[in-house]
């Protein structure tokens, strides 16, 4: 059965790719459950599906199927990825889009073919990471000693509690930033590229994401294996992808004729002109 694909309705953006790339694969479904498909232009292709809807709500459901089908996407071709809650108007908007974009879009697929992201993160694999940082420093460890033992007022124990504090935060954010530098160290030799991210957890050590050749995923691998072997047991490394290349996008798409922009990269806060048929809400 063909796909109807009605021109004059709103389209949600995925991914741009070459219009020589593979086209999408029909068996995935987007948003809403609906198909998925390319429109082209000026030799750029964004793979849309249709809705009605005028907002797209960020729930679990929907971001799933947004990242289901940029990874079905990633799978054979070189993809850069928009961000959640992209909607245009019509097609005609899409393509209007592509057109204006071409020259930017142009320069981050050279710059991005071939490639795809990797998530690195490391963590401390530690009951208690306080307990931890006191075993490993032996000058927290004697101003924990310190407060505890001392028959001090109230309030000036209050005070060496922050100082104690301020020393344990200054202990593990150098410890990171250590870890960070002899892992890149290494994995340099296997990465075109490496952003380093904000750890989220107090146990996280770093966070990174590799951009990688698609050919060389056993490699990078290998690399990580080896990184690991230059920390004890307390450190834990977990690799995920490949993913399209989110942290290595700096891809501003204007809207035709105004000044605001959207991006496709899922750290900027996209703005989209309504008078030009694009538009973002994830609200």
């Amino acid at each position: 059965m063909s796909v109807v694909r009605k021109k004059h309705r709103g389209k949600i953006l995925y991914a741009l790719c070459r219009a020589d790339d593979i086209r999408p694969n029909h068996n995935v479904r987007g948003l809403e459950s609906a198909p998925i498909y390319a429109i082209d232009q000026s030799g750029i292709r964004a793979i849309v599906s249709d809705t009605l809807s005028a907002r797209l709500r960020p729930d679990r459901s929907n971001i799933s199927a947004h990242q289901r089908v940029l990874k079905s996407l990633t799978t054979d071709a070189t993809v850069l990825p928009m961000r959640f809650g992209v909607l245009a108007r019509d097609a005609g908007a899409v393509e209007r889009l592509l057109a204006t974009n071409m020259e930017s879009i142009n320069e981050h697929f050279d710059r991005l073919n071939g490639r795809v992201e990797m998530g690195l993160r490391v963590s401390w694999d530690v009951t208690n990471i306080y307990e931890h940082f006191v075993a490993l420093h032996p000058t927290l460890a004697a101003g924990r000693d310190q407060i505890w033992s001392q028959h001090s007022g109230s309030s000036a124990r209050r005070e060496e509690k922050i100082q104690l504090g301020n020393m344990y935060e200054a202990l593990r954010s150098a410890d990171r930033q250590d870890a960070a530098e002899k892992v890149k160290d290494i994995l340099y030799d296997y990465c075109d590229d490496i952003v380093e991210n904000p750890v989220k957890r107090e146990k996280d050590v770093i966070n990174f994401a590799c951009l990688i050749e698609r050919g060389k995923l056993d490699e990078f691998v290998s690399g990580v294996f080896e990184a690991s072997k230059a920390f004890d047991s307390s450190y834990i490394f977990d690799y995920t992808g490949p993913w399209a290349p989110h942290n290595f996008i700096e891809l501003d798409l204007h809207a035709p004729t105004k000044t605001k922009k959207t991006s496709t990269s899922d750290n900027v806060v996209s703005e989209l002109v309504k008078d030009d048929g694009l538009e973002t809400d994830t609200n």
